[in-house]
């Protein structure tokens, strides 16, 4: 699951004498970030492989993504499914299989076409998907109660924007991919 990111389009740095400097300043941030994502992911693993220990409803943790999505973005075919939550689509059918099984997760007639299906949040899946939200924000809150209110919106903001330039990134990377592969030229 190793991408190659790109730098996303912005202002470079002008060249300069003091380049070099400022290029290893830079480096030994990006060093310190890079650790501290790695420390950050295993925590987040060690969460939820407590949580999954926690919730004896049957449903695999990792399909609660693909319910958050339906939620979050409306009905999907398999395949759009798939690719938002960056999983191949075999997968996300086997996790929906479960959800559907659970009442989560609905297959209605696709619109477009007839022939195809989309998948949907019910009734019950909305429930779970608010009080799974509910408890994670409780969670969050307690966690971080102590910290002051500008330091906890400086933190979402930060991450708001590291998540938007990686998104960039990713998409300037799956366009490049995709237009190689069609033998254009960059």
């Amino acid at each position: 699951m190793a991408d190659n990111f790109q730098t996303p389009v912005g202002p470079t740095p002008s060249a300069s004498a003091s380049a070099a400097p400022t290029e290893e300043r830079e480096l030994a941030i990006a060093d310190q970030l890079g650790r501290e994502l790695v420390r950050f992911v295993r925590l987040i693993h060690r969460v939820k492989a407590h949580l999954a220990g926690a919730h004896k409803d049957g449903i695999e943790r990792s399909s609660y993504a693909l319910l958050a999505c339906l939620v979050q973005e409306g009905p999907q075919r398999t395949t759009a499914l798939a690719e938002l939550v960056h999983s191949d689509p075999s997968t996300v059918s086997r996790q929906v299989s479960g959800l559907v099984q659970h009442g989560l997760v609905e297959r209605q007639a696709d619109p477009v076409d007839g022939r195809a299906c989309r998948l949907a949040a019910t009734p019950q899946g909305l429930r779970v998907f608010d009080e799974n939200r509910r408890a994670r924000n409780k969670q969050l809150a307690q966690l971080m109660a102590w910290w002051p209110e500008a330091d906890r919106t400086q933190l979402v903001a930060l991450l708001d924007r590291l998540n938007s330039d990686l998104e960039s990134s990713a998409m300037v990377e799956k366009t490049l991919r995709t237009s190689t592969a069609k033998g254009e030229s960059r």
